[in-house]
C-alpha cells in the first residue's frame, strides 16, 4: 500500500508518511486505496474496542509490525474509563464522550498512538536522527501532543499556540508541561498563523540538518488521523450494544469542527463501510466550512473571530484537502491549483461534480455565541448533562437540522473536550458564576454540577510554569531553526 501526496505523484510507504509528516510539495499523504476498500467492518464492530483498534490501523497503516502491542502501550493505564469513548445518552441523542484522556481532550486518541507508530517507524526504518515534531494548536492538540512525546526516545516536540487564543486551562497545561524533550512557544497572532508557520518552518527547514528530521503531530499526519477513524467502529458498536439500533442501520455523527480532521475520519470509516448516514459539520461563528459545504466557495478573507469554542477558531483548514482529492477522485492537479489559489488570493471554487460528492455526505450549520452558551444550559437544566462549548455548539447544529427535517437517523455528537476546560463558559451557560481564576471556576462549577474536576486538570493549581517564550508570526522559521542547530531538544 504506497502513500502518495494529495498533490502531485510523490509516494511513500505509510511507516514513511508518519515520519514525514508532511509531503515535501506541501501536500497531505493519503493511501488513493481508499475509496475502495474492502474492510470486514460487520467483524469489526462485534470486537473490543482494542482488537477493533488494531483491525482499524493495521489496514490503514499496514506497514507496523506488532499493531497489537502498540494499541496496547497506546491506551493501557491512560484513559479514567474502561472504554476509551464511551457512549452515553443524552435525551433521544447520544454523545460520544472523547474527554476521558490524559488531558481531557478528543485529541488524546491519537496522541496517545501517534508516539508508538513514530517510535517503531523510526527503528525499523532505520533512523538515527531525533524526530522533532512541529505542532500548531488552537488549544487541545497542544497538550495532547506534549503527554504524548515528552521524554520520548528519540524524538523532541515544539508547540506553538497563538498568544490569547486558547483558554486559561489551556494555557496552563502546555505551559506548566515538563520533559526534557519539549519547548512550547506563544505566537503573537491567531491559529492560522501558528499552522502557516509551521507549514513554512517545514518547506524551509527539512533536510537542512543530518542530526534532526521533522515530523507533525497535527491531524496533517495520516498517523495522528487514521487513530481517530476507530471511535466511529466503535460509536456504532456500542449502540449495538445496547440495542438501539440493529447491524446495517445509518448512524449520523455531528461533530464540531475546526481543522477538519475529526469529521474527515468518520468520512474515512463510511468509506470502510460504516453504515454513517450523514456527517455534520458543526462551526462555531468562524463558518468557513459552513459555506464552503453550502456553495463550493471556500473564503478565507474574513475576520477571526474569537469564541468561547477556540479549538473551532480557524479559517484555513488543513484536512480539507484530503477530502478535496477524495471528492475529485483523486485529482492531484486539480487539488494543488485549489491549494494555491487558497495561498495567493485566499479563496478557491470546486466543480460542481465535487461538491454534489462532498454534500452527498456531509451537511453543516453553525451558531453563534449566544446560542452556544443557551444550548450549555438547555442541555444541563432538560437532561443533567454538562458540555463545553465546543460539544454545546454541535447539539446546538443538531437541533437546527431537525427543525429542518435531517438528521433522522440515530444521531451521535461528538463531545470533544471536558467542560472544565472552559468552565468561565461553561457557568455562564448554566447561571453560575464565573467570578474569580480558572480554578476557583472549577471548584464553582464542580459545586453546582457534582461532576467531578478530571484530577490531570485540578492538579494545574500548583504547577509551575516553565514555558514562557513569546514571538511574532514571522520568527516562527527562525526558532525552529535555532532548535534544529543545537542538534534538536533533550
Amino acid at each position: 500500500m504506497l502513500y502518495k501526496s494529495t498533490r502531485s505523484d510523490l509516494n511513500c510507504s505509510s511507516a514513511e508518511a508518519v515520519l514525514k509528516g508532511l509531503a515535501a510539495d506541501g501536500g497531505l499523504y493519503i493511501d488513493p486505496a481508499v475509496m475502495s476498500m474492502e474492510f470486514d467492518w460487520e467483524r469489526c464492530v462485534s470486537l473490543s474496542e482494542r482488537e477493533c483498534a488494531v483491525m482499524v490501523l493495521s489496514t490503514l497503516l499496514p506497514d507496523f509490525e506488532d499493531m497489537e502491542g502498540l494499541v496496547e502501550k497506546a491506551y493501557s493505564g491512560k484513559f479514567d474509563n474502561e472504554c476509551i469513548a464511551p457512549l452515553v445518552p443524552c435525551g433521544e441523542d447520544y454523545v460520544l464522550e472523547l474527554f476521558h484522556g490524559p488531558t481531557s481532550a478528543f485529541k488524546d486518541v491519537a496522541l496517545s498512538m501517534l508516539p508508538q507508530l513514530i517510535t517503531s517507524a523510526r527503528n525499523n526504518l532505520g533512523m538515527e536522527q531525533q524526530v522533532l515534531i512541529l505542532t500548531a494548536t488552537s488549544g487541545d492538540t497542544g497538550k495532547a501532543a506534549l503527554e504524548g512525546f515528552h521524554d520520548v526516545p528519540g524524538t523532541g516536540i515544539v508547540v506553538f499556540y497563538p498568544e490569547g487564543g486558547v483558554s486559561p486551562v489551556q494555557r496552563a497545561q502546555m505551559v506548566c508541561q515538563q520533559g526534557a524533550n519539549v519547548k512550547v512557544c506563544a505566537v503573537r497572532g491567531n491559529f492560522d498563523d501558528c499552522q502557516r508557520g509551521v507549514k513554512e518552518a517545514f518547506a524551509a527547514l527539512s533536510g537542512e540538518s543530518e542530526k534532526v528530521h521533522l515530523s507533525s503531530a497535527n491531524s496533517i499526519n495520516i498517523g495522528r488521523l487514521a487513530p481517530q477513524v476507530i471511535y466511529y467502529f466503535t460509536a456504532y458498536s456500542q449502540l449495538l450494544e445496547r440495542g438501539d439500533i440493529e447491524l446495517g442501520d445509518k448512524v449520523d455523527f455531528v461533530v464540531p469542527t475546526g481543522n477538519f480532521g475529526d469529521i474527515l475520519a468518520g468520512y474515512y470509516a463510511k468509506l470502510m463501510g460504516l453504515p454513517v448516514g450523514r456527517l455534520v459539520c458543526a462551526s462555531n461563528a468562524n463558518n468557513v466550512l459552513y459555506d464552503f459545504i453550502n456553495t463550493g466557495v471556500y473564503d478565507a478573507r474574513r475576520p477571526f473571530i474569537r469564541t468561547s469554542s477556540p479549538s473551532m477558531d480557524i479559517l484555513v483548514s488543513s484536512n480539507l484537502e484530503r477530502l478535496l482529492f477524495l471528492a475529485c477522485g483523486g485529482d492531484d492537479e486539480k487539488v494543488k491549483g485549489w491549494m494555491a489559489e487558497l495561498k495567493k488570493d485566499g479563496v478557491y471554487k470546486v466543480d460542481k461534480a465535487t461538491l454534489e460528492n462532498i454534500q452527498a455526505v456531509f451537511s453543516a450549520g453553525y451558531t453563534d455565541e449566544k446560542s452556544s452558551l443557551e444550548t450549555i444550559g438547555r442541555i444541563w437544566n432538560e437532561e443533567k448533562y454538562l458540555c463545553d462549548p465546543h460539544t454545546a455548539v454541535a447539539f446546538s447544529v443538531l437541533e437546527e437540522l431537525k427543525k429542518e427535517g435531517l438528521c433522522k437517523n440515530k444521531c451521535v455528537v461528538l463531545s470533544t473536550a471536558s467542560p472544565y476546560k472552559f468552565p468561565a463558559a461553561v457557568l455562564s451557560g448554566i447561571g453560575g458564576s464565573s467570578e474569580g481564576d480558572e480554578f476557583s471556576q472549577m471548584d464553582e462549577l464542580c459545586a453546582i454540577s457534582s461532576v467531578p474536576v478530571p484530577k490531570n486538570l485540578s492538579g494545574l493549581k500548583e504547577a509551575k510554569e516553565l514555558h514562557l517564550d513569546v514571538i511574532d508570526k514571522e520568527e516562527l522559521t527562525g526558532y525552529v531553526r535555532a532548535i534544529i542547530q543545537q542538534g534538536g531538544l533533550g
